[in-house]
Formats: structure tokens, C-alpha cells, sequence
């Protein structure tokens, strides 16, 4: 039924209804539905008959357009206290993230939007993003991330409002590519959600977890175009010569250090080395997600994909619950079944390897190659997460450390988790934690506890705050609550295993110095980065408070294209990605105290989203599993280049990428996200 503009459509659908043979009940339900956002009385809803479509094109370097309330819809107020969603009808033409601010006095708020591009989506956005702080997630990600089923909004940065003085609304591009346009036909304000939806075009995702409304070169038509690519790819391969000057772990071979048996940390005039298990200096190339695993969420979409693929077959994570809930498809998973069958663990693995080797990547996330290829020459070093910590009543991703179970949990995590790897030579290391979201907001979390359950926690920061409430007071609870966090975790995890290293907690943004300060207890600092470089001044104070080497957790650089976002940093083309590879690892390796670089992600992000919403274009390999070729060809060159650029023997590239045809910002931060960056 096509969604009635005015009362008189309205009426007119009632009738067809009847006239369909729907009994009342239904096609009245079905109307209610479907109008119930336009009318103001009965549903707490408005909208302007006949407004016309809005139709804007983005062409500079920060690209505005903004209107009043009036020009929106005359019969929107300016108070929206009494509505909990804005209900927008648009189409974009660009998987680029736009953000959509509400005018205000004294302050004007803002959100990003990530499109679906190519169609018209009804998107209810919850009003709460702008009326609220960001809220108790345990990780950034998971903070700042919400999935919708039409779009997915990031709410990190443009502050928060009442809402009760709008004055007009604004959209926003920060370098865009191509001139994208963006049509809005439709604003209007509902008391209850009338859900999010694609209007038209459906299915978005074609069978092999390709977005439909977008072309490029090479994208996948039959699946007899897989295999040949696929074909290819393997055989070239096998023409690869071996990547030079390197060892069986991936160290320099032509270097040499003390070999303990183990990967362990030293300086070496100067600057500092991971040295691997033959004692041969190494600098780790890694990429995080090297599995199978790419799950987008079914559920309440069934219509927006033309087919859903069956599990992967001894994979149990092909379908699963995920943020949110639900079912979800693997077609990634889908398309390593079309390549190897059911037989396709080993095969892929080995396949993987062979990429590393060819292309100069030296270590993996997690155990999916080394529990297959464990005592094989295609081994490969790896690094794993350790998870479990942060059990119970979690406050910001903190468990309660004052729990008088805490230590013994942390105890058995440790022992479980790291008992089956401690005599393994090609771990790396382990990470005991992701990015918490709290450093900044540690007087929010003060209240989250007591607001919360009861809890040891709670009971000590209320004895500790009956003697004056305090934001000095607030933080230092905090922080004395993470240290202890800290001390009890990297105590259990290097009796469980002293032969590896603890790689710390994975830092996103830009935590401050008190919280920096508390890390010396690793044996390297990780953090995560999205600039274009690290930057130095950052780096130097970094390892003035702990004097570790530092481990880049993550970083990557996306493109808006074939359905998916650019990511947290922009490059205008995969040719412009490759150059922002170079530009962002030789400049990293460039400094005498970074020991390593790891890619986020190994796959795309599913064009329609992960369990969080996020759809970025960033992977190694596409969802059809085919080599972004363009990327390989950089980091060949670099990769070949990182001993004498990490030992100061020559420069780093000075080529930087473009971000768009309007321009590139000399900070990525520029690009609109500056708290995860």
C-alpha cells in the first residue's frame, strides 16, 4: 500500500482496502500504520501537505545547507519536548556520512547519518541522540555506533540539547567525492516510532553480499566471474617470488639479536624492536579480523537481501545473535563455501597465509590460521584478545573491582585463556582490553554506579564522596578503580604466561595523561590511531609517562563506494587508499619507540552493517573475497621498505592521499570524527 500523503489519500486507501477484500481490522491497522506519523491529534504527528522534494549537492570542502523551520514544514513547533522521534524521507546519492544538526539557542547540536545510497529510506531518528550524553557502552564502538535498519547514526560528537527552542535544521558534508546530492521530500516529528524502512529498490544486497545500487569495475555479475577471478588470483600466487629478507615468523633475516624462543621486546641503538623467537628484529605488519566472520543483521529485513545465505559449515558464528539481537548472514562466509565447498577451513587458511606472505603482513588477529596451520610453514605469529574480565554489572565496559570475587575471576580468565598458548612461539602477545569510554567522563560514570545496583563499588565511592562530592574527588575514584583494575589483571595474566608479551589495553582517541600514566605495567603501549599519522608529538608524550615501545592497535583508510562508508579516515579512490597505507605505516616506523602497524580490517564491513550498524569499506579483501589490488601494490613497496625506514637509514614517503576533489584537510580530524581519531 503506498503511504497516503493527505486525508484524502488517506480516505482514498481506506476504500481500496475495503474494496480489496480486507477485512477492517486489517486494512485499518494497515492505514493507521502507515499514516501515523501525519497526523497531529491522534498521534502526536505532523507533516506539510505538499511539500516539495529538497534537493541539495555537495561541492565544497565543508559543504552546508541549512533552512528554517518554517521552510521545512510550517506546522512543525519549535518546542519538541513532547516528541521522541524526527522522521526524514530521504534519498542520498553517496554512501558518504552527512551530518544533520537541529539550529538551536543557545546551542546547536548535530549527528552523523550513514546512508543507504540509491533510495528513498524512511529513517525515524531517535530525538534521544540529541537530548542525551553519550551513554554506558563498553567500548567506544559500542558507545558511539547505533545500528537502525535503513541507515546507522554515530552520535560521538555534536554535542546534545533540549530540543525545546529548534530554530532550523542543517546538513553538513565534510569532503565530499564526487559532487553527491542528497533529496529530502519528507521532516516531520512522531511521538512513537514509526520504524525505518526503504521505500523502494529492494532487495539492496544481491546474492553474493553485493550492493545492488552501485557499480564498479570488476563487480561480481555470475558466479562463474568469481571462480575465474578466484582462478587467477591463486595462480598468480604461485608466481609470487618469496618476500625478501625474511624469516619464518617474518623477522628481517638478515638481522640478528638474542633468541630467547619467544617473541620479546628490546632497544637497539636507540630504537626499539619486537625480536622474534630466532632473534631476528621485527616489525609487525599485522591486520585485525583475519577470519571468516562477517555477519549483517536479518532480522526485520528479510526483503532487503535477494537471497540468505545458509551457515557456513563448521563456522557457529555464520549466524548469530549480535547487538540488538536477531538473525544474522554471513555472505562473506557464504562466498568461501562457493571457493573451497565444504572442505574450506584448510583451504582458506592456506590461501590466507600465502596473501600474507606475497604481500609483507607478518601477524594475525586471533587463532583462525594457527589452529589450522600450527606446525605448518605457512604458520603465522598472531596476537589474541583477552576477554572475561569485565563480567557482572559492567559500568563503561569496568566490572567491580572492589568485588570480592574480582581476583579470583580474573585468575581463571587468565589460566583458561592463555594456558592452551603459553608455550607457543608464534604468539606475539595479548591484548587485555579495547578502548574504554570512560577516561573524560569519569564524573557520568561516578553516577552510573550510583545509580546502578548495589554493588562493593558503589558502597566504596559513596563512603569516599560522604566526605565531599567533588569533580576532583569523582575522577580519582575512577581512576583509582582502573588502577586497580590494571595491577590485579597484569599480575594474573603474567603468572598464567610468563612467556609472552602483554600488549596492554588497545587506547582509542585521546586519553589523558593520568590515565597514560597507570599503563607502565605493560610490557608495550597499544593504541589505536585514525590520522593520517600517528602523530609525533603525541607519540613523544606518550613514551615520556611510560617509556614502553608502542604498538598501533589500529588504523585504516576507507573509500565511499559499492555501498559502503569511507571509514573514519577518507581517501578519495583505492588508488588514493594506497597511498595513505604507505604515507600512514613508513611515517609510524619512521619512529624510533613504534614497533608495529595492524590494519582494521581484514574483510569490508557489510554493506548493510555489522551488529553496530558500521559499513565501511575498508578491507584487505572484498566480500567476494577478491584482493583490493591497489592496496596490495602499496604496501608491497612498503612493507619492502620498513627495516631501513624503522632503523633511520632513509626517509619515509612524503606523498600524501587525496580525500576528495575539493580537497584534503591537513588533520584527519578535519573529516568530523575527532574523539575516536
Amino acid at each position: 500500500m503506498k503511504t497516503p500523503s493527505s486525508r484524502r489519500d488517506f480516505l482514498r486507501a481506506s476504500a481500496l482496502a475495503v474494496g480489496a477484500g480486507m477485512s477492517a481490522p486489517l486494512w485499518l491497522s494497515r492505514a493507521l500504520a502507515a499514516t501515523m506519523i501525519f497526523f497531529a491529534t491522534s498521534l502526536a504527528a505532523l507533516r506539510a501537505s505538499g511539500v516539495e522534494t529538497n534537493s541539495f549537492t555537495f561541492d565544497k570542502s565543508v559543504s552546508t545547507h541549512e533552512w528554517t523551520l518554517n521552510e521545512i514544514n510550517p506546522n512543525l513547533p519549535s518546542d519538541w519536548t513532547g516528541y521522541n522521534f524526527l522522521v526524514i524521507e530521504f534519498r542520498a546519492t553517496s554512501n558518504q556520512r552527512f551530518e544533520l544538526g537541529l539550529t538551536m539557542s543557545p546551542k546547536s547540536v548535530s549527528k552523523r547519518i550513514h546512508p543507504f545510497p540509491g533510495v528513498w529510506v524512511r529513517a525515524s531518528i531517535p530525538l534521544r541522540f540529541y537530548r542525551q550524553g553519550l551513554g554506558n557502552g563498553s567500548d567506544l564502538a559500542a558507545t558511539v555506533n547505533q545500528p537502525r535498519n535503513s541507515y546507522w547514526i554515530n552520535i560521538e560528537a555534536g554535542g546534545f540539547g533540549p530540543a525545546t527552542n529548534v530554530e532550523g535544521m542543517t546538513v553538513t558534508m565534510r569532503y565530499p567525492v564526487g559532487s553527491p546530492t542528497l533529496e529530502i521530500r519528507s521532516v516531520t516529528l512522531a511521538t512513537n516510532d514509526p520504524g525505518d524502512d526503504v521505500l523502494e529498490g529492494k532487495p539492496l544486497i544481491d546474492e553474493f553480499g553485493q550492493y545492488v545500487h552501485a557499480d564498479w569495475p570488476g563487480k561480481a555479475q555470475t558466479e562463474d566471474d568469481l571462480k575465474k577471478s578466484w582462478t587467477a588470483e591463486a595462480d598468480a600466487l604461485k608466481q609470487d617470488a618469496a618476500f625478501p629478507d625474511r624469516d619464518a615468523y617474518g623477522g628481517f633475516a638478515s638481522t640478528k639479536a638474542k633468541a630467547t624462543g619467544y617473541f620479546r621486546v628490546e632497544q637497539i641503538d636507540g630504537r626499539w624492536w619486537f625480536v622474534d623467537p630466532d632473534g631476528r628484529l621485527f616489525y609487525s605488519t599485522g591486520v585485525n579480523g583475519i577470519g571468516v566472520g562477517a555477519g549483517t543483521r536479518v532480522t526485520g529485513r528479510e526483503d532487503y537481501f535477494a537471497t540468505i545465505p545458509k551457515p557456513l559449515p563448521g563456522y557457529t558464528n555464520a549466524f548469530g545473535g549480535g547487538r540488538g539481537g536477531g538473525r544474522q548472514a554471513n555472505f562473506y562466509g557464504a562466498n568461501i563455501q562457493r571457493r573451497y565447498g565444504d572442505n574450506w577451513r584448510t583451504n582458506w587458511a592456506q590461501l590466507t597465509a600465502e596473501r600474507m606472505d606475497a604481500w609483507g603482513l607478518n601477524t594475525s588477529y586471533g587463532t583462525g590460521l594457527s589452529e589450522v596451520l600450527d606446525k605448518t610453514p605457512l604458520n603465522k605469529p598472531y596476537v589474541i584478545s583477552l576477554r572475561g574480565f569485565q563480567t557482572g554489572n559492567l559500568i563503561m565496559g569496568l566490572p567491580d573491582v572492589y568485588a570480592t570475587n574480582f581476583q579470583e575471576q580474573v585468575e581463571a580468565v587468565a589460566v583458561r585463556q592463555l594456558t592452551p598458548h603459553k608455550d607457543d612461539p608464534y604468539l606475539l602477545g595479548y591484548f587485555i582490553g579495547n578502548e574504554p569510554p570512560w577516561p573524560g567522563r569519569e564524573s557520568q560514570f561516578v553516577d552510573l554506579v550510583l545509580q546502578g545496583e548495589p554493588s562493593e563499588m558503589q558502597n566504596h565511592f559513596k563512603a569516599a564522596l560522604a566526605k565531599g562530592d567533588i569533580p576532583q574527588i569523582r575522577r580519582q575514584l575512577v581512576v583509582d578503580a582502573f588502577a586497580r583494575y590494571l595491577d590485579v589483571i597484569n599480575a594474573a595474566v603474567k603468572r598464567a604466561d610468563p612467556n609472552h608479551l602483554n600488549l596492554g589495553i588497545r587506547f582509542g582517541g585521546t586519553p589523558p595523561d593520568y590515565v597514560i600514566a597507570l599503563t607502565k605495567g605493560f610490557d608495550v603501549y597499544s593504541l589505536n590511531k585514525y590520522r593520517w599519522e600517528p602523530p609525533s608529538d603525541y607519540l613523544a608524550k606518550i613514551y615520556s609517562l611510560v617509556h614502553k615501545p608502542m604498538l598501533i592497535g589500529e588504523f585504516h583508510i576507507g573509500v565511499p563506494g559499492r555501498g559502503m562508508a569511507p571509514g573514519l579516515v577518507q581517501a578519495m579512490n583505492q588508488e588514493e587508499r594506497g597511498v595513505a597505507y604507505q604515507y600512514y605505516v613508513e611515517h609510524a616506523a619512521a619512529h624510533p619507540e613504534v614497533i608495529g602497524t595492524h590494519w582494521f580490517q581484514w574483510i569490508d564491513e557489510p554493506a548493510l552493517g555489522r551488529n553496530d550498524g558500521e559499513n565501511y569499506n575498508i578491507g584487505w579483501v572484498d566480500v567476494t573475497d577478491r584482493p583490493y589490488d591497489e592496496l596490495v601494490a602499496a604496501a608491497k613497496v612498503t612493507h619492502a621498505r620498513l627495516l631501513d625506514i624503522h632503523s633511520g637509514k632513509i626517509p619515509p614517503t612524503t606523498r600524501m592521499a587525496k580525500t576528495s576533489e575539493v580537497g584534503t584537510p591537513a588533520e584527519a580530524t578535519q573529516l568530523g570524527i575527532p574523539a575516536i581519531q
